[in-house]
């Protein structure tokens, strides 16, 4: 597969980790894809693809996930994308993030048929992938609109990520001077879930990033690591999070690291098959 991928330039760096161009043969024809501390923005141009039993013919907007989506590509499949810090897409929403939380919608849902009907004509037409970026950069900043709250919630997400959400949410309100109540109602306004629940989500993420499937895993070790009250606990998280055990876990990313080594693919997603 051919994947390209950029940093988008201020302001919207702040609100997007990277965007990117993704066109080939998939490794699997369904992929499954455990929940990270982040949203989603893709526009298709490729035919229909599908998350779960839902058809996304002109692509998908997905705020910060509670679960595993399962992801149906077509072959082959080809689009342009954002990977979306978890407050990242407010700005682009009509409405609050909270309304999309495991509900993923059309973009034209979001944004109106034939504002991206005009925009895949205009993506499509792109002379490679990386002038298809710049034009998708500036239909992103052609939209970015002001949101209420956004700093609180970007300061006190940036502190969470950066002690791998083993922060004490009571901290992070104290700290940021506002009663939890109203820290509980930005974060759902602007990610779509509560502190708690991305703290939680961004310390899953963070463990399993940091195994080597190549080598036997401790399990035992990794919950400890990460700072879960025993490995029972951690395993509890870990169906929750990926509906598998830790153990099985472990087998299908060995399986696909086996089967399609060095994939542009392989850190996260799952082959469904």
């Amino acid at each position: 597969m051919e994947y390209v991928s950029r940093v988008p330039r201020p302001p919207l760096d702040g609100l997007i980790d990277d965007l990117y161009y993704l066109e080939g043969t998939p490794p699997y024809a369904r992929l499954v894809l455990p929940p990270m501390p982040g949203a989603l923005l893709i526009v298709n141009l490729g035919a229909p693809f599908r998350i779960g039993t839902g058809a996304f013919a002109d692509g998908c907007v997905i705020t910060t996930p509670t679960r595993a989506y399962e992801f149906g590509y077509p072959s082959p499949t080809r689009s342009a994308g954002a990977h979306v810090k978890p407050w990242g897409l407010a700005p682009f929403l009509p409405m609050p993030a909270v309304e999309l939380v495991d509900r993923p919608l059309t973009v034209e849902q979001v944004w109106g048929r034939p504002a991206v009907a005009e925009l895949r004509d205009r993506l499509a037409g792109a002379n490679g992938p990386h002038e298809m970026l710049t034009l998708f950069e500036q239909e992103l900043l052609r939209r970015l609109g002001e949101v209420s709250g956004l700093g609180l919630v970007r300061h006190t997400s940036g502190v969470i990520a950066a002690t791998s959400g083993a922060v004490a949410i009571g901290d992070l309100r104290t700290a940021a001077g506002v009663s939890s109540t109203h820290l509980t109602q930005r974060f759902k306004e602007l990610v779509g879930v509560t502190p708690k629940r991305l703290a939680r989500t961004q310390r899953f993420a963070a463990t399993m990033l940091a195994i080597d499937f190549t080598a036997p895993v401790d399990w035992g070790g990794v919950a400890a690591g990460a700072g879960y009250f025993d490995q029972a606990h951690f395993g509890h998280e870990f169906r929750a999070f990926t509906g598998l055990t830790p153990t099985r876990y472990a087998e299908v990313r060995q399986r696909f690291l086996r089967e399609h080594p060095g994939h542009t693919l392989d850190n996260w997603p799952l082959p469904a098959d």
